[in-house]
């Protein structure tokens, strides 16, 4: 930690120097992340067909929710963790991860065991058709079960983080992402596994990425490893307080994945019920080129999350209002270039995922230059939401991210069509970025008049102390 504030002025460095050094590393391992979904999507459609790839988008909100878990658990146990660490105490930070890892393992197996349980049950519930059921049912019995893998690699990104070695925590993505790719195309082409080779192949990938992480926080050398949990009553209630500290200061990232899953799931019911399951093949296509636009705006956020935070910690206004518009100019450039390259180049991005004598083709080509309209307004909501919870302001951002996540879209995508027809499906999800733009542009204007007051922060305040002493 030392070297990283030797080598990383927050304070005195310029703010495009700054955000400079913190964007490429954070592009590149998310666009990894990215990457093990998207090739999931090429090999699915070319291998399999339409039918497949609309089959592996219904179950993709189960994906998302035990990522969302990871992510929750992973960002609450590293701030908490980090604290400790600032503050000596090694054993209790060592604790707090293996707290984290073992409590999401269990929820995450109990979840499993339910939806594998209740398949079929469960895809008709998250939109799947008599025809998809089948195709989506055996993708999600050999994918599921191996869920607490996905969300353990998601959390050991933060510990290997906190632990000084964000070289190895890259290379765990690169080699689920990579063995990911290399696994589908042997199980679906070569070998015909069909939907069972896709699911077991992302299975193994995130089960080799995660044992990895593992392997790591046990080695005795690293500071930040596993610990043996007491199974006393007064552990178990400090177990309890932690967890559900950890969940609340990880709640927004959860929301964030949800968010998205909701997007899937709304979409999929709508488009099922305009354009049947051809329809659903087509939003499929969206949703596997979502991810790296999602990752990239992300990555902008993250990096000039730290510049933000420390420069407010410093009441330096200037610099963080400096920080917030160059990340916000990064992001609206790259959403624009998404956006052209999506409306001038629709039918060969289509053309990546399913062949042209395919219905879903048409649709999709058709669709994408609309979806895309919207990825100006996207980069602006997600750099903002990132904005407000670096000064502090969690409840704008958790109003931000439910709003547009959830109320606003789902009104879009039930409202529009009725409106527009079938173009209204592909217009819903830009007009609900559109309007949480133009609510942010006014909680923007608001907030720079009225000083919000201070918020006690996790660091120094009231409530953090007592945690750290009961502790």
């Amino acid at each position: 930690m030392e070297k990283m504030r030797d080598s990383i002025d927050f304070k005195n460095t310029d703010i495009k120097t700054l955000f400079r050094k913190l964007l490429l590393p954070t592009v590149l391992g998310m666009i990894f992340s990215a990457l093990f979904v998207i090739t999931d999507g090429i090999f699915v459609g070319k291998g399999i067909g339409s039918d497949a790839l609309a089959a592996v988008n219904i179950v993709a909100p189960l994906w998302l929710f035990s990522t969302g878990i990871g992510l929750m658990f992973g960002v609450g146990a590293s701030v908490v963790a980090s604290i400790h660490l600032s503050h000596g105490k090694v054993k209790v930070a060592r604790i707090n991860i293996t707290q984290s890892i073992v409590i999401s393992s269990l929820l995450l197996m109990c979840t499993s065991a339910l939806f594998c349980s209740f398949a079929p049950q469960v895809v008709k519930l998250l939109g799947g058709s008599e025809r998809l059921t089948p195709l989506a049912v055996e993708y999600m019995l050999w994918f599921v079960p191996f869920s607490l893998f996905t969300a353990l690699l998601n959390s050991g990104m933060f510990f290997l983080r906190l632990d000084g070695s964000p070289n190895f925590a890259m290379m765990c993505n690169v080699v689920a992402a990579v063995l990911n790719i290399i696994l589908d195309y042997l199980f679906i082409f070569p070998f015909g596994w069909g939907m069972f080779g896709a699911a077991f192949a992302s299975a193994i990938g995130t089960t080799v990425g995660a044992l990895m992480i593992v392997f790591y926080l046990m080695r005795r050398r690293c500071a930040l490893r596993l610990h043996p949990i007491k199974m006393s009553r007064r552990s178990m209630q400090l177990m309890r307080r932690n967890i559900g500290y950890m969940c609340r200061l990880g709640s927004s990232a959860f929301l964030c994945e949800v968010a998205i899953a909701c997007m899937m799931f709304v979409g999929n019911q709508v488009f099922i019920h305009y354009l049947k399951e051809d329809g659903v093949a087509a939003f499929s296509i969206a949703c596997y080129f979502f991810p790296i636009i999602f990752m990239v705006y992300n990555a902008i956020a993250q990096s000039a999350q730290p510049i933000i935070s420390y420069n407010y910690g410093l009441n330096e206004s200037l610099r963080v209002r400096r920080a917030y518009l160059l990340a916000l100019k990064t992001a609206i450039g790259c959403g624009v270039c998404f956006a052209l390259v999506t409306i001038f180049c629709s039918r060969e991005i289509v053309a990546m995922f399913i062949d042209r004598s395919y219905p879903a083709y048409e649709i999709a080509a058709k669709g994408l230059p609309l979806y895309a309209t919207g990825f100006v307004f996207f980069a602006i909501n997600i750099v903002s939401i990132g904005y407000f919870q670096s000064v502090e302001r969690a409840k704008y951002a958790t109003f931000i991210t439910l709003l547009r996540g959830f109320i606003l879209l789902t009104a879009c995508f039930f409202g529009l069509p009725l409106l527009l027809g079938n173009p209204g499906i592909w217009l819903a999800t830009p007009l609900a970025e559109l309007l949480t733009t133009l609510l942010i542009g006014i909680i923007y204007c608001f907030s720079k008049k009225k000083r919000p007051k201070k918020v006690l922060s996790l660091r120094h305040g009231k409530d953090d102390q007592e945690f750290l002493q009961e502790i």
